[in-house]
């Protein structure tokens, strides 16, 4: 009934996915169902998967006490760790299970501002899992939160990031090292995340995420200021002698509205070509 519902309208989008809510509410057998399921698939194609995975410390315990094994290893044994799966959180994945991710293709789900109110005592490893080569997208995590759209998980991931960058500061200091790892994004590499990032996590057409020849076009159509007022669009504020915006668009001004943006400033958005506003 999914695959069928936008057969006849062209290209695909909506899909099925198999969502295991996490190990803790799975038995083994409805795992390895899944995991058959999801292999059989359709005419050849695997089917998606996405779960929750090392999500918070308590989980974690649970799992490797009741199952004895940890949570990734459960997902992979099982059959539901593939090229087609994303995991939300990875929170409390080490730097082995990360390289795991990108031998399996896997992709992560990266929720910085859940992960803020679940997973106080740690912090997820993203620069680690983009050194290795692990797919990760951004995610609202929808009521794990108090913002549902991707442009505060963008802000939220480099908030985050900093705030690790400043523990793993003071830990080799306690331990007298005086290489500092550097494990902060700026606002251009969340921008990345926030798009062509989760283009790849989610497996999407090669093109999908940024403007090249032959991609989709899934775009949106940003307003900075009305020239008819002079004035900026939303929360964006310009000095008298920036208007109007008759100068080169520079990254400084795209920041700008990265930091301060909202939905007021988008007037419009297309889906594979088709106008939605």
């Amino acid at each position: 009934k999914c695959y069928g519902l936008d057969e006849a309208k062209g290209p695909r989008l909506v899909e099925p996915i198999l969502t295991p809510r996490f190990v803790p509410t799975c038995s083994d057998g409805l795992l390895r169902g899944l995991g058959e399921l999801a292999a059989q698939g359709r005419n050849s194609v695997p089917l998606r998967i996405q779960s929750h995975l090392a999500e918070s410390e308590d989980q974690v315990a649970w799992v490797k006490s009741t199952r004895h094994a940890d949570d990734i290893d459960v997902f992979d044994n099982h059959g539901l760790l593939t090229p087609r799966t994303i995991q939300a959180h990875c929170t409390f994945l080490p730097p082995p299970s990360l390289e795991r991710l990108s031998q399996t293709g896997a992709a992560v789900a990266h929720c910085p501002l859940s992960n803020a109110y679940f997973s106080s005592t740690e912090i997820f490893r993203l620069r680690e899992a983009l050194d290795r080569g692990v797919k990760v997208g951004l995610g609202s995590d929808i009521a794990g939160g108090y913002e549902v759209g991707i442009q505060g998980a963008m802000r939220m991931s480099v908030a985050v990031s900093r705030l690790r960058e400043g523990l793993l500061k003071r830990e080799n200091q306690a331990q007298g090292d005086s290489a500092i790892d550097n494990p902060r994004i700026d606002w251009k590499e969340s921008l990345y995340l926030g798009t062509k990032g989760g283009a790849e996590a989610m497996g999407l057409p090669e093109g999908s995420g940024w403007f090249g020849v032959g991609a989709p076009f899934d775009a949106q159509q940003i307003c900075l200021y009305d020239p008819t007022t002079g004035e900026g669009v939303g929360a964006l504020d310009f000095l008298d002698d920036q208007l109007p915006l008759q100068f080169e668009l520079t990254e400084d001004i795209i920041e700008k509205w990265w930091c301060l943006g909202d939905a007021r400033n988008r007037v419009g958005m297309w889906v594979q070509g088709n106008s939605l506003l």
